[in-house]
């Protein structure tokens, strides 16, 4: 995620002071705060000796003379990896990198991925790229690239094996869960142009629009879907519209906000608080709904998170959308990007927890959807078909209340055999399933207002 933060330290802090000795209590609470201040500075001052003694150390009596470079990236690669699994360090390339795929083109093999107990785990892969064509499943564990062990690289080493010139093939072992034994792929790396919108209409009065990542050109493509969809089908005989979210990753902060703006006509989209009060922040929508208030239906899963979660929260807590699916991912705190100047990279540091309008926290619980859809899974894929989520990973932000783990990420390939989209279908046209009915039974259907 991605937000701008502005701090105004001087002022505040002097205005503090100012009011703690204006009196001889205050005086008092001064100097036990100026003494505790001092304490923990000289503890501070301690352990930073410690790490100069080690650093020295290591560059003196080390068997091999070592890069002073590379033990003070280690450093902070070890100080950011003990916080949570989201902040991250990265160096000059892996920063230029990371611009690269949120512009939405680099050359690579498709895969959103995360850390987990030192292994590369899939998120999700991203649609018609070589890594789902291969046949990579979220949840894969990715143990070994070209042979070389996963184990004890960072994220940005592992992903920057993985990136690479097109044409140039790569092997993976991968690991999944109950699986004999490790699988291993090969896969030939593409130019991966993320075309995060794809759509159709569906049987003349539905627009089904796919948002698969949040990256710069996520709005855009939303607002050419949307206008597409109005060329093709007149506005009376329009049903709504399905956004389907399922399996997305997330990304930019901003298209997250711009993309429930164009969905809705007016209020908050999400809320980000920081460790200081003051530090919160709120983001609205503004007179947008290029949908002219038709009526919306958004399908989730496990594979759902972080910036899919705020619009559907959003959409959710505005009565804007009818949620249909599984339980989100869980993802919901926000990383502000830091460059660190010329040439030192840049910090992705978790900085705040977002909140939907209604003042829900995401983080470690995920979005409930309204109605609740099972697939029917394959034999061969119901190993991997459940995502454990935000609340199963090492180091995590606590949540808000009991933590949920644990919901199904499978999307059938052949749209016949997907039921949650057909619940969307029936919910646009005024026959839906019972909310109460996990597996969708269609012989449960029933009449349902459609929201607008």
């Amino acid at each position: 995620m991605r937000k701008h933060v502005g701090f105004l330290l001087g002022t505040v802090a002097g205005a503090c002071l100012t009011l703690l000795v204006a009196s001889p209590q205050g005086a008092h609470l001064f100097a036990v705060a100026n003494a505790a201040a001092h304490s923990d500075s000289s503890n501070t001052y301690s352990q930073l000796n410690l790490f100069g003694e080690v650093f020295e150390k290591v560059k003196t009596d080390y068997v091999e003379k070592p890069e002073d470079s590379k033990l003070v990236e280690g450093a902070i690669n070890g100080m950011i990896s003990s916080l949570d699994p989201h902040s991250r360090y990265m160096n000059e390339k892996g920063w230029a990198e990371m611009q690269e795929t949120t512009h939405g083109e680099f050359g690579g093999l498709g895969i959103e991925v995360t850390m987990e107990d030192g292994f590369v785990k899939v998120v999700a892969p991203i649609d018609d790229t070589p890594a789902s064509r291969a046949g990579i499943m979220s949840g894969d564990v990715i143990t070994s690239i070209d042979d070389d062990q996963i184990q004890g690289m960072t994220l940005d080493q592992a992903v920057n094996k993985m990136k690479g010139a097109p044409n140039s093939s790569i092997r993976l072992k991968i690991v999944r869960k109950d699986a004999d034994k490790p699988i291993e792929v090969s896969i030939t790396r593409e130019i991966i142009r993320v075309r995060p919108v794809k759509y159709h209409v569906e049987g003349g009065d539905i627009g089904y629009i796919r948002i698969t990542s949040f990256n710069e050109q996520t709005t855009e493509g939303l607002r050419k879907a949307i206008g597409d969809v109005q060329k093709q089908v007149p506005q009376d005989k329009l049903a709504g519209y399905v956004v389907d979210l399922r399996n997305n990753p997330g990304g930019l902060l901003d298209q997250a906000v711009s993309v429930t703006a164009t969905l809705m006509q007016r209020g908050e989209v999400v809320s980000t608080r920081g460790r200081n009060p003051e530090e919160t922040q709120r983001f609205t929508a503004h007179g947008g709904d290029m949908t002219k208030g038709k009526p919306l239906v958004v399908l989730i899963n496990g594979g759902s998170a972080s910036a899919s979660e705020i619009v559907a929260g959003a959409l959710h807590d505005h009565k804007r959308a009818t949620l249909i699916g599984t339980r989100s991912f869980g993802k919901g705190s926000v990383q502000t990007i830091i460059p660190l100047g010329t040439g030192n990279g840049a910090l992705a540091l978790t900085t705040a927890r977002y909140f939907t309008p209604s003042g829900h926290s995401i983080q470690a619980l995920g979005i409930k959807p309204d109605i609740e859809v099972l697939q029917d899974v394959p034999d061969e894929f119901k190993t991997r078909s459940e995502i454990k989520g935000e609340a199963s990973m090492r180091g995590h932000l606590s949540a808000e209340g009991a933590e949920q783990t644990g919901s199904q990420s499978y999307v059938p390939p052949d749209e016949k055999n997907d039921k949650a989209l057909a619940a969307a279908f029936n919910q646009l046209r005024g026959v839906t399933v019972n909310a109460d009915a996990k597996n969708a039974d269609t012989k449960a259907a029933q009449k349902r207002p459609v929201p607008n």
